[in-house]
């Protein structure tokens, strides 16, 4: 998949087929950024889509979006993991919306290897799950939550608690 600028993303990994490289503010060029930041940002995608693939693939539109970008932000992991945040969100809503729209199928039993955990997870609501993901998957503090979600810190602690009572309810024998 090749990005705006030239730079070409092949089996996971980008290479630049100019002979700059693009470097963030503290001299880091992109291509170790991206070796360095893409494990932990499939994975936080990973939680929140539910898809090992789509997570693949936010990941790298998430960076494509910051090579894009005309104005380098002072914080480029930071800028990654909020990007990425919103892709998920955007996706899920798309599932959402086609899920809605579409002919009810019979479901076929989740794989062993989903535990009911997960399962429990994936049906909480977008906000819900991405707080329960970012504070105890990723250990971030809720008001860094808060501006990823775009909500306030309050919020954050809601949707922590209503997420904590409804998987206790469900989880519980």
């Amino acid at each position: 998949m090749r990005n705006q600028s030239g730079g070409l993303f092949v089996d996971g990994h980008m290479s630049r087929n100019t002979g700059a490289s693009v470097a963030d503010n503290a001299g880091r060029p992109l291509a170790e950024l991206f070796a360095s930041e893409r494990e932990g940002l499939r994975r936080l995608a990973r939680l929140l889509t539910g898809s090992d693939a789509m997570a693949e693939d936010l990941v790298q539109e998430a960076f494509v979006r910051l090579q894009a970008s005309h104005t380098a932000p002072a914080n480029r992991g930071g800028y990654l993991r909020t990007v990425l945040v919103n892709l998920c969100r955007d996706h899920l809503r798309r599932q959402a919306r086609a899920r809605y729209r579409a002919v009810p199928v019979p479901l076929v039993q989740a794989p062993p290897e989903v535990d009911e955990t997960w399962a429990a997870v994936c049906r909480l609501p977008f906000r819900q799950r991405a707080a329960v993901v970012l504070r105890y998957y990723q250990d971030l503090p809720e008001a860094e939550i808060a501006n990823l979600l775009g909500c306030r810190p309050g919020t954050v602690k809601s949707s922590l608690s209503r997420a904590l009572a409804k998987l206790r309810k469900e989880l519980s024998p």
